[in-house]
């Protein structure tokens, strides 16, 4: 599992992010089932630089986000909410903080590049836009 950005950059994450994210690494219920996956979300976590929620960039995904992404192998948009597992449901398009996608997008910027394995193969894809960031809204108790 690899996040591979084209430019150097800096991952934020909102303190609100930070506490939630930080209780689900450290809970028993994914031990199993995600252990690499957690493993990997507490490497972001640590590496991480915390800011206000009040303070986060425009532009950055943070939790509840809702982002488009373009697939730069296929040429082809993709639109995702970065949400927590018990709320993904890839159908419509929310995607787990747990999965290699979620874990990669986490944090970064429009215009960033990530790359991650993903079942299929490594996938490199360009955050075009963030549709939706909770904290741009006002939404702060997402």
């Amino acid at each position: 599992m690899t996040k591979t950005l084209t430019s150097e950059r800096e991952m934020v994450i909102t303190v609100t992010d930070f506490d939630r994210l930080s209780h689900l690494v450290d809970s028993p219920r994914y031990r199993t089932s995600h252990s690499i996956l957690l493993m990997t979300l507490k490497g972001e976590l640590d590496r991480g630089r915390v800011v206000a929620s009040d303070s986060v960039p425009h532009g950055v995904v943070t939790m509840n986000s809702r982002v488009r992404v373009r697939d730069l192998r296929l040429d082809e948009t993709e639109t995702y909410q970065l949400v927590y597992p018990e709320e993904a449901d890839i159908v419509e398009g929310k995607l787990s903080v747990l999965a290699p996608l979620g874990i990669a997008l986490l944090g970064t910027r429009v215009g960033h590049t990530v790359k991650f394995d993903a079942p299929g193969g490594t996938r490199r894809l360009k955050i075009e836009k963030v549709l939706y960031q909770p904290e741009a809204a006002g939404d702060f108790h997402l």
